[in-house]
């Protein structure tokens, strides 16, 4: 009888072992990542016309961080292949998440506590994953390579200015194929030691903020306890970066670190994700001031969709922040970063980037305006950003 009662109790431990890690990490997914559901803005026939003709990028999802084919049509999430094909983007970047604290908020978090390990374990990522922010990361680089392998090459890897040329030149002339380039939200992942930045490039990361939602040991975050500036080792990291063609992402930084950054930088750097302050008064958005700085170094500021960058999900907020960028600086310095994935609410997915389009075209934006700040202008720095020095 008491064999019985322990298989038995073994059998209900188990299914209920299978049912966490099939159903919950699914179930965390579709509670981070949402649609809001609010009406879409009416697009076009010109719109949709003049997007048909665009290379659009996107500086920043955090797709890799999800158990999911992103080969395959999802039911949640905001980014897959068969979206970004319907969105008509011609180049994905995909970050690498490897830390989030616990009660993560945009004024103050610590890096004593850890959302990813849990999330690690439940989705039954390798062991090796489970421990270790860097081995996350190089996790995340096997899954977009397996990716692109199995794309029947639609789905192509950046790496170098040749890839992205060849890119460019196929979408020209048989209009297809989407460009992935690996990036990090945060450096944590090299675990203290910048010699493990040679191992993250060699697994294909060509960007990398420097910070997430917790103060490191590169720098100190805008949502960190003591916001502080570079370190030492970030300084030194910094300079490793653009010596390889590793591109500066400042998205999260303290506004120290921004300061920092942008002093030291000898080539284009880019905030990823974000917003502006001018337009929507979030602690983690960018101040005239800087976008004055990264402008002066030839970058740009990608815009995101969510109510931390723009103060509302609708699109002509981000188009409203995007025109303040483009008056204050030039339009040279407008770019796209959606954060899709990255635990956001959103008005519409990539599948519906119609939506910017239109958006920009209502705020007054010219034809060619539209072309830079939809992709050309990040094509440019991307291109420029991965020849090593």
């Amino acid at each position: 009888m008491r064999k019985r009662l322990c298989v038995g109790l073994a059998g209900v431990i188990l299914i209920a072992l299978a049912g966490f890690f099939l159903l919950v990490p699914g179930m965390a997914e579709r509670d981070m990542n949402q649609i809001d559901g609010k009406p879409l803005i009416e697009v076009s026939d010109e719109a949709k016309a003049l997007h048909a003709t665009l290379d659009v990028v996107d500086l920043h999802a955090d797709t890799l961080l999800w158990k999911r084919d992103m080969l395959d049509r999802a039911e949640r999430g905001h980014v897959d292949l068969p979206r970004l094909r319907e969105g008509n983007v011609a180049l994905q970047v995909f970050s690498s998440v490897t830390k989030t604290p616990r009660g993560q908020n945009y004024d103050s978090n610590s890096a004593d506590s850890d959302n990813i390990t849990l999330l690690a374990i439940g989705q039954m990522q390798p062991v090796r994953t489970w421990r270790s922010l860097l081995e996350r990361s190089l996790w995340h680089a096997e899954k977009l390579e397996r990716a692109a392998a199995s794309s029947r090459e639609e789905l192509r890897l950046i790496r170098s200015p040749a890839d992205l040329k060849r890119l460019l030149g196929r979408r020209a002339a048989e209009n297809k194929g989407i460009g992935a380039l690996f990036s990090a939200e945060g450096l944590q992942s090299l675990e203290g030691d910048p010699d493990n930045l040679d191992r993250l490039y060699a697994a294909g990361m060509r960007m990398a903020g420097l910070t997430h939602f917790f103060d490191n040991e590169l720098a100190g975050s805008m949502h960190g306890i003591e916001k502080g500036g570079l370190t030492p080792m970030g300084r030194d990291v910094i300079r490793r970066m653009e010596r390889m063609g590793m591109i500066v992402d400042i998205a999260h930084c303290s506004h120290q670190c921004v300061a920092e950054v942008l002093a030291i930088a000898t080539r284009p750097v880019v905030s990823s994700h974000g917003g502006v302050q001018a337009t929507c008064e979030v602690n983690r958005n960018l101040t005239d001031e800087e976008i004055r700085g990264v402008a002066a170094t030839g970058g740009i500021i990608g815009v995101g969709y969510w109510e931390g960058a723009v103060c509302d999900t609708s699109p002509r907020a981000t188009a409203k922040a995007m025109k303040h960028i483009r008056d204050l600086v030039g339009i040279e310095h407008v770019a796209l970063g959606s954060d899709y994935d990255g635990a956001v609410t959103v008005r519409f997915d990539t599948s519906q980037l119609t939506q910017m389009t239109q958006a920009l075209i209502d705020e007054g934006f010219a034809e060619d305006e539209i072309r830079a700040a939809m992709g050309g202008n990040a094509l440019r720095v991307i291109g420029e950003g991965l020849v090593p020095q």
